[in-house]
């Protein structure tokens, strides 16, 4: 994986740790802006799960406050890890239901984007979901998939994990609704859903998913949209590895962006 200049914080012997007022006023800035990015905007299973965290917006969360919320919901805990860990030490958490946070926070110089996803990422984006039971069984489920993957699988199933848990929508009665962590957590990605004419919406469809190149450094052009966040429990019964053995067949789409300059 790419290095980072980042470092993660650790906790005192008391398990807390102790970010300075610059941190916290970045985490006041990000969650103050994106609450009001993502009104109207994210889908009711999001905001319910936010509502039970009740994440303080004068500072960043303790670990262990979000954990007092997510292990009765549904068997979840976030774990503290540094600011970038391996695909095998991903995987694992996930089969464990830890979701991995690394406890560092984006610069001001670095407030719209982040390559590597940070604290506020983490949790905002995704810690709320936490509390759904679809997701989390999908989620889950992922996290086993994944870990006893060969590496060429593993290249497929990050597509499924991108277009859902990071970059997936809703259909809802209200119209689209966000639930992926990567449009909830970035105000550039949320108004390039919602009022942008770029992007594609394409419906729900695992091998389509499975085939879809992305770029994790521009607005994404293509998002697959679900009926319902229940229908995550579905998809964790399919044989999702029969499905990406079929994708491997079949090979990818050809991509809906341009190549990236030196990408290796």
């Amino acid at each position: 994986m790419n290095a980072t200049r980042y470092v993660a914080r650790k906790p005192d012997s008391d398990g807390v740790i102790h970010y300075s007022g610059e941190e916290n006023a970045i985490w006041h800035t990000l969650i103050e802006r994106q609450l009001a990015c993502v009104k109207g905007r994210a889908c009711d299973e999001y905001m319910a799960g936010l509502a039970r965290l009740a994440m303080p917006h004068d500072r960043i969360p303790q670990l262990d406050d979000i954990n007092r919320v997510l292990e009765p919901a549904t068997g979840w805990q976030v774990g503290r890890v540094p600011a970038l860990i391996s695909f095998d030490r991903f995987f694992e958490l996930l089969a464990n239901r830890r979701f991995p946070v690394a406890t560092f926070i984006r610069s001001r110089q670095e407030l719209d984007y982040l390559q590597e996803p940070d604290i506020f990422h983490e949790l905002f984006g995704h810690c709320a979901l936490l509390t759904n039971p679809a997701f989390a069984r999908f989620t889950h489920t992922y996290g086993q998939l994944g870990r006893d993957a060969s590496p060429k699988d593993r290249g497929f199933l990050a597509r499924l994990y991108w277009f859902t848990v990071e970059f997936g929508l809703l259909n809802t009665p209200s119209g689209r609704r966000i639930y992926g962590g990567g449009i909830l957590s970035s105000p550039g990605e949320t108004r390039h859903v919602f009022e942008s004419d770029m992007p594609e919406f394409r419906p729900f469809d695992i091998l389509d998913v499975l085939r879809t190149p992305y770029r994790i450094d521009i607005m994404q052009p293509v998002y697959y949209v679900l009926d319902s966040i229940d229908d995550l429990f579905a998809i964790a019964e399919m044989d999702i590895m029969a499905e990406v053995q079929k994708a491997r067949g079949l090979g990818l789409f050809a991509p809906t962006f341009p190549a990236r300059q030196n990408a290796s």
